[in-house]
């Protein structure tokens, strides 16, 4: 039978088991096993399960559950509270004012929970009656929050680049320090945007009047502090060398322990909270990524990739338009699905032609990342979407027309990695000469 039809089979089969509330991971087992049955030769039940146990155990994945694990922990402190006020006095003074909050405080809380939902809806439980409050425009506090909350897929220890790392085959260390610049011109991209916007027009952002001294704003930013120096440590523990990503997730849950108890937010109850919202999310993403390991090995028996390549091959596409179409794939997908199960469902036919058109690895892992955070600001499965109307009581409509200019901001941050391909690569390349 032609790969197409196959192909479209295939993908009406997924659409169809998804469509009936079926979780990720089993859709993924059930068209992979149908793949192998009815469209090759080769046993399907033992290639289920030398599959399943080969991805179940990827050392890469041990990095996971702890990262998830911090995240949690430091979701159940007084972090919102001491982010908002330790931030504030230092980016109250610029145009936009307290808005610029909601963007460096995901970009801080990003780098502790590696989640896009912790890391809106943490920072948004403290910032957005407080900036309501202060009569801040609504709108601009809600588009801040989606599309700053989307940073928590990008900036390290991201969740998201761990599992593109793993199903791509890079180096999980590679991955955070590549996203590392790359959020960090996005957090400039939003505030620039922000100021521009309450410059233009400052009934948005009311400018905020109170000085302060050096020694005032650092006092003010004491409880902060610690957070911060726990994100270097991470970070700059595989940045320089000195540690796995798993062992610098091992740092990061022993440290955000100690925060916790030396905020007096930990205790037994808190710990267990943390701890099963670590292990439940860990068990999904593996078990999701189980499925996707499988349905790879069946679509490579059954010659999919490799000719619906050829297809695109004899389009004679370039680099740059073969991005732009992946780009508006995964645009439409996000329309339907979460972020994992994008990168997951597409990766057997997608990483093939990236690889062909002599497109880094890396650098497509990034840039696949901030399209899945464009994806999480669209309707109707936009997680940070749902998370603001939640918090707002604002219909998705209001939440979503709010998103709208952020959705374009990080367009914009894609072509200009894009353009300058250096702002992903070069950590990379100076992390492996330096070691």
């Amino acid at each position: 039978m032609d790969a197409g039809v196959i192909s479209a089979i295939l993908f009406i089969l997924m659409l169809g088991l998804l469509a009936s509330g079926i979780w990720v991971a089993p859709a993924l087992l059930a068209v992979g096993f149908f793949a192998l049955e009815f469209f090759s030769p080769a046993p399907a039940g033992s290639l289920l399960a030398s599959t399943v146990w080969d991805a179940s155990w990827n050392w890469a994945l041990t990095a996971l559950p702890l990262f998830v694990w911090m995240g949690e922990i430091l979701f159940r402190t007084r972090l919102s509270s001491d982010m908002f006020n330790g931030l504030s006095p230092w980016l109250a003074r610029l145009p936009g004012g307290l808005l610029h909050v909601n963007i460096v405080g995901c970009g801080v809380m990003a780098a502790v929970a590696g989640s896009s939902a912790v890391t809106c809806a943490t920072v948004g439980r403290m910032s957005i009656p407080e900036l309501k409050k202060r009569g801040y425009d609504e709108r601009m506090s809600i588009g801040t929050l989606a599309g700053s909350g989307t940073l928590g897929l990008l900036i390290p220890p991201s969740i998201m680049l761990i599992v593109y790392g793993v199903i791509a085959q890079q180096s999980i260390s590679r991955m955070f320090i590549a996203g590392v610049v790359p959020g960090i011109l996005i957090i400039g991209i939003f505030m620039t945007y922000v100021a521009i916007r309450a410059l233009m027009n400052p009934a948005l952002a009311p400018r905020e009047e109170q000085r302060l001294s050096f020694l005032e704003k650092v006092k003010a930013s004491r409880l902060l502090f610690p957070v911060v120096l726990l994100i270097f440590c991470v970070i700059g523990s595989i940045y320089g060398g000195f540690a796995t990503p798993t062992e610098a997730a091992t740092i990061g849950v022993l440290g955000a322990l100690g925060l916790a108890w030396w905020s007096k937010s930990l205790n037994w109850a808190s710990f267990m909270e943390s701890l099963m919202g670590a292990v439940r999310t860990s068990c999904m993403i593996a078990f999701i990524l189980a499925g996707a390991a499988f349905l790879s090995i069946a679509m490579g028996f059954t010659g999919v990739p490799r000719v619906l390549a050829g297809y695109v091959d004899a389009w004679n596409l370039s680099p740059a338009m073969l991005l732009v179409l992946l780009t508006v794939l995964y645009i439409f997908l996000g329309c339907f699905l979460d972020g994992v199960s994008m990168m997951v469902l597409t990766a057997a036919v997608v990483l093939p032609m990236v690889e062909n058109a002599g497109i880094d690895l890396i650098w497509f892992g990034i840039f696949t990342v901030i399209v899945v955070e464009m994806a999480q600001i669209t309707p109707p499965v936009g997680f940070n979407l749902f998370v603001l109307q939640g918090m707002t009581g604002r219909d998705i409509i209001q939440v979503t027309k709010a998103s709208v200019p952020f959705f374009f901001l990080m367009l914009l941050g894609i072509l200009i990695i894009g353009v300058f391909p250096e702002i992903v690569t070069w950590p990379v390349e100076y992390m492996i000469r330096k070691n």
